[in-house]
């Protein structure tokens, strides 16, 4: 009795608070976006079409914290999942004991196979490449002052054969993983927390852009740095597999930021001698983050509260030099950091509900999908796929920071064969792009798709399958090109997205 006594006054509570104006992010009934359609969906002239990898995902395994990761689930047996696509169940990495050690080893066998890869890339029309240098090919052991040469020509027969395949290069400098020393303590500290942490890095950037910079003209200093922390330093999902509260992550949060700042500078100060204009900035992991239940004023000041934390906060802080985090007094000014970013780089995977705890407002739960609709389209791991919220991320964007924008990631997993769904989000979120840019004013300037071929997956292991190319791993790495990757060719060739296509392929269903 004394339960229900608690929860009756709150219930009514919040059923007032419904009746008065309230903040909040709202959810929305559309699929797509509800602009009249076109007769055709034409892109910018020089627009980039390409898709993207990480270093970890892709070559052979380097001595890296990821690789330590890898190998000790492998000796403890800490292979399980959550029984919830999606969910990954701390220090396991998904079903990777069933996969050969060689597979282990090689990932992709992409060290062998990249000038296939390109030429592949090149015959579906891509003219641009997003992918990772490993520091840890660079810099294996402590100590080191110089680039390992054997990682310097490697990396440069990339560039190679980018350039001979016509696709142009956007390097990205730091993505999850870092060299296994990084994580020895000295003074008390690891990782990004250690006193000579932006010391080390610099002398990383510094070595690839001294020897790469004459062929980029778009970086990427960070990767999704806030799922990074989260993954990393809330979840114990990603190395270091820690669980702190987000005061705790707060000093990794500004050694990241700090890292973006002089990897910005280190970037600039070598284009300026080389007289070469290039693009900074960072690739920022979004999501539709939506009320489970518009009606409830704590979802939806939850939902609004979640997306400023995960999305916003850390562009803000690149903006305004000014770190703060939401439902904090935590505020930082960090040096050098105010205006460092010439592009806001967007990945984009589809909508998050969140769902508030009258008796717990604090910890909200995030739901993959909306477990009130069974029907929703989502990927293999029930991400609900959303292409109107992509539309919202973008104008967002464009409207908060007036930045050139680059898709930068853009995807879903889907292993099977003829991947309709693929398909069917290809089509869609592209002409949400194109609708931010002639409805909106967005200055949007390439789509990397996620992946371009199948790869390992952090903590989904080799389960999650994104790519426009089939990997069979049995079969000697083997690529096999899906429909995906033969409709992106068509539109790739006609620039654009035909009513005939946009016709067949936008209707939300399931596969």
């Amino acid at each position: 009795m004394k339960t229900i006594k608690v929860i009756f006054p709150l219930l009514g509570f919040c059923a007032l608070l419904s009746l008065l104006p309230i903040g909040g992010k709202v959810r929305t009934d559309l699929w797509t976006s509800d602009f009249p359609d076109q007769n055709n969906y034409q892109f910018p002239d020089n627009f980039l079409w390409g898709a993207a990898s990480a270093a970890q995902h892709i070559e052979h395994q380097q001595p890296s914290d990821w690789t330590s990761f890898e190998r000790t689930v492998i000796a403890e047996g800490r292979t399980s999942t959550n029984p919830r696509p999606g969910y990954a169940i701390p220090g396991h990495i998904n079903n990777l004991d069933a996969y050969p050690a060689l597979v282990r080893l090689k990932k992709t066998n992409y060290d062998e196979m990249f000038d296939h890869d390109f030429s592949i890339a090149q015959t579906l029309g891509h003219n641009s490449h997003r992918f990772s240098i490993s520091w840890a090919r660079l810099f294996p052991r402590k100590g080191m002052v110089r680039p390992d040469k054997r990682g310097l020509a490697f990396y440069n027969e990339i560039f190679a054969s980018l350039k001979a395949h016509n696709i142009q290069p956007l390097v990205s400098l730091f993505h999850f993983s870092t060299p296994d020393w990084f994580w020895e303590e000295k003074d008390g500290k690891r990782g990004w927390e250690r006193d000579d942490a932006i010391h080390h890095f610099e002398m990383f950037v510094t070595a690839v852009v001294e020897a790469f910079g004459q062929h980029v003209s778009i970086w990427t200093t960070l990767n999704e740095p806030m799922t990074y922390v989260f993954n990393g330093y809330m979840e114990g999902i990603f190395p270091p597999l820690e669980q702190r509260d987000i005061l705790g992550v707060a000093p990794v949060v500004a050694k990241l930021l700090e890292a973006h700042s002089r990897a910005y500078e280190i970037v600039h100060a070598d284009a300026n001698k080389r007289s070469k204009e290039v693009l900074v900035g960072i690739a920022k992991h979004t999501r539709a983050f939506e009320p489970l239940r518009t009606w409830a004023p704590l979802d939806r000041l939850s939902a609004a509260t979640i997306d400023q934390a995960f999305i916003w906060d850390f562009l803000d802080a690149i903006q305004s030099g000014v770190m703060k985090l939401v439902n904090t007094d935590f505020e930082l000014e960090i040096p050098q950091l105010k205006g460092t970013q010439d592009y806001v780089g967007i990945n984009y995977y589809g909508r998050f509900y969140v769902e508030s705890k009258l008796l717990d407002p604090a910890k909200p739960e995030i739901h993959f999908y909306d477990p009130n609709l069974p029907d929703e389209v989502r990927s293999d791991l029930d991400w609900a796929i959303y292409p109107h919220g992509f539309y919202q991320v973008l104008v967002a964007a464009h409207k908060r920071y007036g930045k050139p924008i680059y898709v930068l990631e853009n995807g879903l997993a889907d292993l099977k064969d003829n991947d309709k769904r693929r398909q069917q989000f290809l089509v869609t979120h592209l002409r949400e792009i194109w609708n931010a840019i002639n409805h909106a004013g967005a200055d949007i300037r390439g789509y990397m798709h996620w992946s371009f071929i199948d790869n390992f997956e952090w903590a989904e292991g080799f389960t999650a399958r994104f790519g426009l190319i089939k990997t069979e791993y049995d079969n000697e790495f083997k690529r096999v090109p899906r429909p995906s990757a033969y409709l992106y060719r068509d539109i790739i060739r006609s620039n654009g997205i035909s009513s005939e296509v946009w016709n067949s392929y936008h209707k939300p269903h399931m596969d």
